[in-house]
């Protein structure tokens, strides 16, 4: 530990991954941190409920890069291992299409070949060769993005030069990225939805998010023994033992300042926590709205930052078994395009969405009564437009959409086995993580509107103040918010000269 930051004051906002990650990273270094969380439990967005004897994790549901979330322990000479069990999910994914096929993703290279054979003798090929393209996009991004830290256009440009740059596909949307490779719309539409991880669309984003693929083949996807909101326990458990004082159920009401720094922290009820440093977790835009009180000329500066899609979240118990779902599923849209379009352009609930759903007692039956099972549905849908609001009675119908197409697609007489329901639209997310509109990821990749970019992590306006989280680089998911904390980290470090 670094002994001249002992008498630093680092308050963070909010304890989401972000938050949490930033919390240690900065406690390793001997600042003195204090975390502060609006709601009864870390975690933001990774939560968890019980209900009729059933365990939802309410949030996150896949876990990929650990290494990300290990460099955290090693940093201070632990193990993750002590804290927190992982272990790997097989086949990744299940695919299933209206026309009664269904593909699983593989990690073993022989099961992954059988399954791809299924869409013809060409298309195993076809894939390996997509994968390198992926691997490029994925080791090019890890050496300088991800590693540095980069946070503009301008910063790539200059760390990879004009040529190197050229390796991230820059001329093309994801989508024409995957069908320079791949020919069958089957596997299109797969490759096309590991955007699922940032909350964007295929035919908006940059090329440069066929990485993720790569990046799930390379580390793995994982779960965690016991729920997925044990991560967010273990994160816990070793800031308090690096000295983090966490305090739950204290809302911060704004962020105080004097001659362009911040000096503090304002709590609901008047409380003021002095601060030599501020990092938000709660995302840029509703920070400088609700937190430093902008202008609506100065949110609107930030408009190019738009939120991604949010989702109607349908957490079901059921009394039976499903045998044909694997722990994660995607039942596909026979029309992509139009979903995404509706989603992401006229802001409409799609008539026929794809829908990501999640069996996790495939993996731990223990989440789930004997005999029962939990059901957990995510359809991507808009965030929420304040000038063209959408009704309970439409997200409902939405609701009623979705569980037909999934009987339709093989889940017989699904809404007669619910035995308990937890049933979250836009405004509930919005409500419990103050998150921009009601997104899910943060801040949307969209190559025309901010290139794939999110919000840098320094403030523009308070020189000591920083960002984390889904909303700023490198954006969303839990890998890259809980990296959003350590690259916080190295950049407070750098301003204060000691990088």
């Amino acid at each position: 530990m670094k002994q001249n930051n002992n008498n630093k004051r680092v308050v963070v906002i909010g304890a989401g991954l972000g938050g949490l990650s930033a919390a240690i990273s900065l406690a390793s270094e001997g600042f003195a941190v204090e975390l502060v969380e609006k709601n009864d439990k870390v975690g933001g967005k990774l939560n968890i409920m019980t209900k009729d004897g059933f365990t939802f994790d309410l949030g996150p549901s896949i876990l990929t890069m650990p290494h990300i979330f290990e460099a955290l322990f090693t940093k201070v000479g632990k193990n993750m291992a002590d804290y927190v069990g992982i272990e790997k999910v097989e086949p990744h994914w299940r695919n299933f299409f209206e026309d009664g096929t269904h593909i699983d993703l593989c990690e073993d290279p022989e099961n992954q070949r059988r399954e791809l054979d299924k869409l013809g003798p060409n298309t195993a090929a076809e894939f390996a060769n997509f994968m390198a393209y992926s691997k490029k996009l994925g080791t090019e991004t890890e050496a300088g993005y991800f590693a540095k830290g980069l946070d503009t256009f301008w910063e790539l440009l200059k760390f990879y030069g004009p040529i190197r740059a050229l390796n991230f596909d820059v001329f093309r949307s994801m989508d024409q990225g995957v069908k320079r490779f791949i020919s069958h719309p089957k596997l299109v539409d797969i490759l096309n939805y590991f955007i699922k991880y940032v909350g964007s669309s295929p035919y908006d984003s940059p090329a440069l998010m066929n990485l993720m693929p790569y990046i799930q083949y390379e580390y793995g996807l994982w779960y965690v023994k016991g729920g997925m909101y044990g991560l967010a326990q273990a994160l816990e458990k070793l800031a308090i033992e690096l000295g983090v004082s966490i305090r739950l159920n204290s809302e911060v009401e704004e962020i105080q300042y004097q001659a362009g720094k911040a000096t503090g922290i304002k709590l609901q009820g008047g409380e003021v926590l002095a601060a030599d440093i501020v990092v938000s977790n709660m995302e840029v835009i509703p920070a400088m709205d609700k937190l430093l009180h902008n202008s609506p000329a100065e949110l609107k500066k930030m408009q190019r930052f738009e939120p991604t899609c949010s989702g109607l979240v349908l957490h079901l118990g059921v009394n039976r078994l499903y045998p044909q779902l694997a722990h994660h599923n995607f039942f596909y849209s026979d029309h992509p395009r139009e979903h995404f379009d509706a989603v992401f352009r006229s802001g409409k609930l799609s008539d026929d969405p794809t829908i990501y759903l999640v069996a996790p007692c495939k993996t731990d039956p223990s989440q789930a009564p004997d005999g029962c099972e939990i059901i957990k549905i995510l359809p991507h849908i808009p965030h929420i437009n304040p000038d063209k609001p959408l009704t309970a009675d439409d997200y409902w119908a939405l609701r009623e959409r979705v569980l037909a197409k999934l009987e339709r697609m093989g889940l017989t007489d699904l809404r007669q086995h619910i035995v308990t329901e937890e049933y979250w639209t836009p405004l509930d997310i919005q409500a419990k993580y103050y998150s921009n509109l009601g997104s899910i990821y943060g801040v949307v990749a969209d190559r025309w509107k901010n290139l794939g970019f999110k919000a840098p992590q320094r403030s523009k306006q308070l020189s000591n103040l920083y960002f984390v989280g889904g909303s700023v680089n490198p954006g969303g998911g839990m890998p890259m918010v809980t990296l959003s904390g350590q690259l916080v980290r190295d950049k407070i470090l750098a301003d204060l000269g000691q990088a």
